[in-house]
């Protein structure tokens, strides 16, 4: 995380916490205590109103706002929705992600809409997904944003097994199944695996470039199609 990244994170979580210690912000942030202390340090010399308290931790005066966001209470809605949805279906990593978002959209908002949106009903159980998936997903999803080419060791539903070399191009979530879509060197054509059946997978050292007729937007295109006819 870049340090201006952390010092924005610092100051959600001391607008989200009547009070919280040092310790605690290192293991959310994964950083040292050191670091939390220096940070500390350098937020208060750009004037933002932190209050340490000896032998309780740091808070921050409740007058200290940041820019407005401009969302009704049903956009909010929306977005916080989405952002648990988040949390519960996906790997650490994005769930982690989620967290700050909510605790971003939480820290701006008036006391009576936070308990309105707090107490909503419309709520997403955190069974999250299986292990497996969870494991496999940030690998996944760092190779599409690299272009790079993965080996896939993958297991169909027959039970038939498969080691091929992929194209990553997307991840498509259906309610409980994460899938990726690919273009197949193995079939020279587009194919869809299901995340849950991938047994393991290999980065591979090469990157592609993907034609015109090989890209995720084309797959869609090729898709709505079908449907269509």
């Amino acid at each position: 995380m870049r340090r201006g990244d952390r010092l924005f994170q610092i100051v959600q979580l001391l607008r989200t916490h009547k009070c919280i210690t040092a310790r605690q912000m290192s293991d959310r942030l994964e950083v040292s205590e050191r670091t939390i202390y220096r940070d500390m340090q350098d937020l208060s010399l750009s004037s933002v109103p932190i209050i340490s308290e000896t032998g309780r931790g740091y808070s921050i005066d409740p007058a200290y706002s940041l820019p407005p966001i401009t969302f009704n209470e049903n956009e909010l809605e929306s977005l916080l929705l989405g952002a648990r949805m988040v949390q519960a279906w996906s790997d650490r990593h994005m769930a982690a992600e989620a967290t700050r978002v909510i605790e971003k959209i939480e820290c701006i908002l008036p006391e009576n809409l936070k308990q309105s949106l707090q107490s909503q009903e419309i709520l997403v159980p955190a069974f999250h997904i299986f292990s497996d998936v969870a494991e496999v997903m940030p690998g996944i999803r760092r190779a599409i944003k690299r272009q790079e080419k993965v080996l896939l060791h993958y297991q169909r539903a027959d039970g038939e097994k498969s080691e091929r070399v992929v194209w990553p191009l997307g991840l498509f979530f259906w309610g409980k199944v994460w899938t990726m879509v690919a273009w197949c060197e193995n079939r020279n054509d587009f194919r869809q695996f299901r995340l849950d059946r991938i047994e393991c997978y290999e980065a591979q050292d090469s990157q592609f470039d993907l034609e015109d007729e090989q890209t995720l937007n084309y797959f869609l295109s090729k898709v709505c199609d079908e449907q269509k006819n």
